[in-house]
Order: structure tokens, then C-alpha cells, then sequence
């Protein structure tokens, strides 16, 4: 976490329902010199505005109403991110860092007064709902969503585990909306998946950056290397549709790979705290007196030859680990252009169990790309059949209304794509080259045998093992 801890640094998603991307940061925020007057104008107009609404609106106003929802105005008019947190959103962000916590599990954001399913969160009611990034929920039970505030929205959509909810969803190609309904539960999300893909190559899926993270992920490496009986030839870090999460998770991912003190991420602000440097070194994914996990690793972790797999779903942190290892050389990036979150809150506590979340900077790979509304850009382009067209269906950072631009003039040049073939020995097509439906993982299976994206990583990884040996 940075080194410190009292404040708290998001690197996430205008909306929480189940699962979010952030990172935490604890440290007392020092008062700042206060660099301009206060309008004194503009403050006399909003005195008066509280006033006429106090005396002449149709019903009697509470005070604590107007001044939250001032305080809320006043923030979600900045950007996607920013937000201010009654103690039920500021609690809700807490434990979920913890990786459980109450909902539907899915990430949402607000676009054109609608609530927008950014990611469904695996092994989550939404997920097994069939809920896909691009959905559209434009009915909660029977009361339309057009209107609603974000922060309404997703409180009308928790509640206690058991109970459901009807939700009206319109799926980008469908001509009409179609109905689904959810039952609620108690998300509990174990962060980091694991299977010896076949001998030799081992598999690794991150579904959200949480506190346990970097501990989760030695032991899947330890398990890999011991089932495989001999050091791997290749791995496959799968990314792909991963939220973000904790920054020092992000962190602690990347340093398993890279050489010590490499730099991972560093972030840009006005604030002084805002600028940041974190590098692959104990301070900077360990909290205080904790043990350092990443002395437990395989040595040949540090060398194995590496496919990190992304798309538009991958978002923040998931970025942040995509971006090191790239810049680094130290992984090839497959897949699709990720979400382009590249901007980081941080959580202000203000008392009486609120707080807000405020965009305070920008963050940067190694090599100085900021990602922001851009995304990282594979380094081979490869589309998932079962999800063609991956830039027109997903949402992302640059379609939300009001997104912080990216700050660079530079861009990320795309990847030429791969071309699906129309027959494929993995089985992604039958005989008649058609693509058959995609089926939902089993339980207990952590990734599915048919799945094009990976097979054409271990394609690859297999061709790097024969290169070596030649």
C-alpha cells in the first residue's frame, strides 16, 4: 500500500455494487495551503438557492438532505469517479476490500441516465444470471431507472442475501429488453484461480486485486510448480475482465515477476501526496511488520516465459500489471484493448462514518504511458469468437460522460488483430464452421478447454519453449 497508511487511493469505477477497483492508501492528509480566495459570489448564490428551496418548495426540505445532495452535485459533475460516501457506501468499500461483501456482483457505472453493467464479477449472481459487460439496466422491479441517481440505483439493488430482484435489461443487437431475476447473496470472492493447463504450462486467473492477492497468487504458483513436477515452461496470467482492486495487490502481482525494485506504476497530481513512485520492493505491497510472501516463490517465476491475457473488461489495476510487465519485456500482452482507467481517488475521511472520493491524480506505466481513456494496447491483437466486435460492445473509460482525459498527446497504436481461422484444432469450430454457443463454466472449473484466447496463448508459449530449445 504505497508505504503509508490513513488515506485511501481508488483506482476504480464510478460505481460499486458488488466488487470494485481501488487501491488503498492509509496516511493523515496534512491540511493544504489554500491557493485562491473563496468565491464569495458564488457562495452568496448557493446561500440563497438553500434559502428559496428552505421557504418556497412545494414540501418541507430537511437540511441534511440538501447539503448531501449539494455535496454529491458537486462531485459527480467532475467526473465518472468522484463521489461522496454515506456510511453505508463508505462501510460497503471497507469490507469489500476484504473480498466479501453483499450484492448481485456486478460493476456498474451511470451512461445517459441509465445504469451500464461494466463487468459481472465471476462466480457471482450476476455472472451465473448471464449478465455481459454493455448491458443496460434500464428497470429495477418495476420502477424505471432513466433518472436515477447512480448511488439510488445500486442501493435499490442490494439488499439481504435470499431476497430478489427483477431486473430489465437491454443487450446491445437484441430488438426487445428481456427480463432477469436475481437473487441476492452474501459475495464471497477468492481472487486468484489456478490449473496446470496441461504439463509444462500453468494457468493463472486474477479476478479482482484483493488484500490477499499477492499471497494467493504464491501459493498458486507454489501448487503449479509442485504438481508439474519440474520448473514451468510457460504461464498464462489471465487478466481479462478483471475490476482492478487494491493497488498494493497490483503491486505485489507485477513484483512476483519482475526483478526487485523495478518500477511497477507511478502516479502525477497537484498535491504533493498525489506523486508517487512504486516499485517492486517490500514497502510497497506489504503492510507493516507483515512477512514478505514473495520470498516463497519458485525461483524461475522471475524467468518463465509469460502471456498476460486483457480486454476491455480489464480495468485499473488489472492495467497497471498488464502495463509493467509490457514495458518491462517481461510478458507478451494478448488479447484486446483494455477499459483505459487510468486515473486514481482517493477516499478523504470526513467524520460521522462519510467520506468522499475524489480524483486527486493520473497514473503512468514505467515508461510514462498514461492509459487514461486510451487502455493498454496488446502486443498481439487476438479476439474471442465468442465475443467478436470486443471494441463495440464493451463500454469504456472514454465513453463515460464527463471521463478525465488521458494528458498525453501520444497514442497507443493498436495491435494488428489475429484472425479467427474458420476451422481451429482446439475445437472453437465444428466441421461446418460455425462457432458453437458458448457454455458457462462448470462449477469448479476454473477455465474452460474451448477457450480460443487462451489456447492461442499456450500456442504461442509453446512455440517460445521450442525457439529455447533450438
Amino acid at each position: 500500500m504505497a508505504g503509508q497508511y490513513g488515506k485511501v487511493i481508488l483506482a476504480g469505477f464510478a460505481g460499486l455494487l458488488a466488487g470494485f477497483a481501488l487501491t488503498l492508501n492509509f496516511s493523515v492528509q496534512a491540511d493544504k495551503e489554500i491557493v485562491a480566495p473563496l468565491p464569495v459570489k458564488e457562495l452568496r448564490a448557493f446561500t440563497d438557492v438553500f434559502a428559496r428551496i428552505k421557504s418556497d418548495y412545494v414540501e418541507p426540505v430537511d437540511d441534511k438532505k440538501l447539503i448531501t445532495e449539494a455535496i454529491n452535485g458537486m462531485l459527480s459533475g467532475l467526473d465518472p469517479h468522484s463521489a461522496y460516501l454515506d456510511p453505508e457506501a463508505f462501510k460497503d468499500l471497507q469490507v469489500g476490500t476484504q473480498g466479501e461483501f453483499g450484492g448481485l456482483g456486478i460493476e456498474v457505472g451511470m451512461e445517459d441516465g441509465f445504469v451500464k453493467v461494466v463487468s459481472p464479477i465471476e462466480d457471482t449472481p450476476a455472472y451465473k444470471a448471464g449478465l455481459k459487460s454493455g448491458d443496460l439496466i434500464i428497470k429495477l422491479d418495476d420502477t424505471p431507472v432513466k433518472g436515477m441517481k447512480l448511488d439510488d440505483a445500486v442501493k435499490r439493488m442490494r439488499g439481504k442475501p435470499g431476497t430478489q430482484i427483477r431486473l430489465t435489461i437491454m443487450r446491445k443487437g437484441d430488438a426487445k429488453p428481456f427480463v432477469v431475476t436475481i437473487t441476492r447473496a452474501v459475495i464471497k470472492i477468492r481472487s486468484v484461480k489456478f490449473k496446470l493447463a496441461e504439463p509444462g504450462y500453468g494457468y493463472v486467473r486474477v479476478t479482482q486485486f484483493q488484500e490477499h492477492t499477492g499471497e494467493l497468487l504464491v501459493e498458486a504458483l507454489q501448487k503449479l510448480y509442485k504438481e508439474n513436477k519440474a520448473p514451468l515452461k510457460g504461464l498464462v496470467l489471465d487478466l481479462r475482465n478483471d475490476p482492478g482492486g487494491l493497488l498494493n495487490g497490483a503491486v505485489a502481482v507485477s513484483a512476483a515477476f519482475l526483478k526487485p525494485d523495478s518500477l511497477v506504476v507511478y502516479t502525477e497530481g497537484r498535491a504533493e501526496d498525489s506523486k508517487m513512485r512504486l516499485t517492486a520492493s517490500r514497502e510497497n505491497y506489504l503492510r507493516p511488520m507483515q512477512a514478505d510472501y514473495l520470498k516463497n516463490l519458485p525461483a524461475a517465476v522471475k524467468s518463465v516465459p509469460m502471456v498476460v491475457l486483457v480486454n476491455g473488461g480489464s480495468a485499473s489495476a488489472s492495467e497497471i500489471v498488464a502495463g509493467a510487465l509490457q514495458d518491462h519485456k517481461r510478458a507478451i500482452v494478448m488479447g484486446t484493448r483494455t477499459f483505459g482507467k487510468g486515473s486514481v481517488q482517493t477516499i478523504l475521511p470526513l467524520g460521522n462514518d462519510t467520506a468522499i472520493k475524489l480524483t486527486t491524480a493520473r497514473y503512468f506505466t514505467p515508461s510514462g504511458r498514461s492509459i487514461q481513456a486510451k487502455g493498454i494496447e496488446p502486443d498481439i491483437r487476438v479476439e474471442d469468437p465468442d465475443n467478436p466486435s470486443d471494441e463495440d460492445f464493451n463500454v469504456r473509460e472514454a465513453d463515460l460522460a464527463k471521463h478525465l482525459e488521458n494528458g498525453q498527446d501520444t497514442e497507443n497504436k493498436p495491435a494488428e488483430p489475429v484472425k479467427v481461422p474458420e476451422k481451429d484444432k482446439d475445437g472453437s469450430k465444428d466441421k461446418g464452421g460455425k462457432k458453437p454457443e458458448a457454455k458457462p463454466l462448470e462449477p469448479g472449473e476454473v477455465v474452460s478447454r474451448n477457450d480460443y484466447q487462451v489456447n492461442q496463448a499456450l500456442n504461442l508459449l509453446k512455440g517460445i519453449s521450442i525457439m529455447q530449445g533450438k
